[in-house]
């Protein structure tokens, strides 16, 4: 049976350079990987603005993901945001489009843009599916300092 029609939200990490960071290349492999082969469609959304650099985010993470990973399949870009709130904001009537959405960031930043996904759009965030962000020993260096940072942002969620 078909999984429908499905969109992976790629989130972009503040980068200074012209080629994605470690934390943007990582997100790029979780959105690939995350592909649904039974999926009628898949399509990645790149986001994020100029936020630490000139180059948007957007465009960084989808270089990455065609010249280095050879994605060559659909995708859309927001090249507006500059915050994971507007991730979401900006990407919302794009997702309406589909039948199951995916966040691909690392683990706890996705569980805050799927928290904004169900303040902003409830309807959208049924369609919330996972994505296949963890794997043993990845970003291994990275997920404790992300773990205290996304527990403290969490708690704000809370509040």
């Amino acid at each position: 049976m078909a999984a429908g029609r499905e969109a992976i939200l790629v989130l972009g990490c503040r980068n200074r350079g012209v080629r994605a960071n470690y934390l943007n290349r990582y997100r790029v492999r979780v959105a690939l990987r995350s592909i649904d082969p039974h999926a009628t469609e898949s399509v990645l959304i790149f986001c994020g603005g100029a936020v630490g650099g000139e180059v948007p985010e957007a465009d960084l993470l989808l270089r990455h993901a065609r010249d280095v990973l050879g994605y060559d399949g659909p995708y859309f870009l927001d090249r507006r945001s500059r915050t994971t709130w507007e991730n979401i904001a900006n990407t919302a009537n794009l997702l309406e489009r589909f039948d199951t959405v995916k966040i691909a960031s690392n683990s706890l930043h996705a569980e805050k843009a799927r928290a904004y996904l169900w303040k902003q759009r409830p309807d959208l965030a049924e369609r919330l599916t996972a994505a296949k962000d963890f794997r043993l020993g990845e970003i291994a260096l990275v997920k404790p300092v992300t773990a205290l940072l996304g527990v403290r942002n969490l708690r704000r969620l809370s509040d």
